[in-house]
C-alpha cells in the first residue's frame, strides 16, 4: 500500500494545486480581450520587423552596395574628388552618404570619404565623417582613429592627435600597426612638451614590438625625450 494515500500533506499539495490552476483560469478568463490583444501586438510586431528586414532593409542595402562600386574605383585611382562627389553617372560617397546613411554600405562611405578629404587636405570634414563612422571591425576602426589623429595633427591640434593615435594602437593591437601609431602618439605628445607620456610610447615600442620597423630606431626618439625631461 501507498504511503502517500493518506497523507495530509499530500491532499493540501493538491488543494493548492488546484487552488493555483483555479486563479490562473480566472485570470484568463477576465483579462481574456486584454491578453489577445497583447499576443496580437507581438504578432504584428514580429510581421513588421520581417517586412521592414525583406522589403525595405535588405533591398536598400543591395541599392547602397552597387551605388558604392564606382566611388570605391574613382578612390583606389587616387581620384579623391570624384571619389567624394560622383560623375554624371554615379553618386560619390557623400551622396550614398545622404541617401543610404543607415546601410552597412552607407556607413563604410563615411571611412571612405573621410580618408578621401584627409588626401586633399580638408582636414576639418575628414574628421567630421571619421567620427561619425562606426563599426565592429578592429582594423577599420583602428585606420579610422588613425586618420582621425593625422588631420588633427595638420590642424595643430596635438592633444587630440595623441588621443586618437593612444586609442588606434589599442583598439587592434599586432605587429604591424601599432608601433606606428605609437610613434605617432609619441611625436604628438613631444609636440606639447609632453615628454614623459612620449617616452613612455616609444618604450613601449621598444619592450613590446622589438622586431617592427620602428623599433630599430626607436632607442634616439628614447634618448632625445629623455634628455627634455631633465
Amino acid at each position: 500500500m501507498s504511503k502517500n494515500k493518506n497523507n495530509p500533506e499530500t491532499a493540501d499539495n493538491f488543494e493548492n494545486l488546484e487552488e493555483a490552476l483555479s486563479k490562473t483560469e480566472q485570470y484568463i478568463e477576465k483579462n481574456q480581450k486584454k491578453l489577445t490583444s497583447i499576443a496580437f501586438a507581438v504578432i504584428l510586431v514580429a510581421v513588421a520587423i520581417f517586412a521592414y528586414q525583406k522589403y525595405y532593409k535588405t533591398p536598400l542595402e543591395e541599392k547602397a552596395q552597387n551605388q558604392l562600386f564606382q566611388a570605391q574605383r574613382y578612390f583606389e585611382q587616387d581620384s579623391f574628388k570624384l571619389a567624394l562627389n560622383g560623375d554624371e553617372n554615379y553618386p560619390g560617397f557623400l551622396e550614398i552618404v545622404d541617401e543610404f546613411g543607415s546601410t552597412a554600405a552607407g556607413n563604410l562611405s563615411k571611412y571612405y570619404a573621410g580618408i578621401s578629404y584627409l588626401r586633399i587636405g580638408e582636414y576639418q570634414n575628414a574628421i567630421d565623417n571619421l567620427k561619425s563612422f562606426s563599426s565592429d571591425d578592429f582594423l577599420l576602426s583602428s585606420l579610422a582613429k588613425a586618420a582621425a589623429g593625422d588631420a588633427y595633427m595638420e590642424l595643430g591640434e596635438n592633444a587630440k592627435a595623441a588621443s586618437n593615435y593612444m586609442d588606434a594602437s589599442t583598439i587592434n593591437a599586432n605587429d604591424f600597426t601599432t608601433p606606428i601609431y605609437l610613434q605617432k602618439a609619441g611625436l604628438a605628445y613631444e609636440m606639447m612638451g609632453e615628454y614623459k607620456k612620449a617616452l613612455s610610447a616609444y618604450e613601449k615600442i621598444e619592450k613590446d614590438f622589438a622586431k617592427s620597423a620602428e623599433a630599430r630606431d626607436i632607442e634616439k626618439y628614447i634618448t632625445r625625450a629623455k634628455a627634455m625631461m631633465k
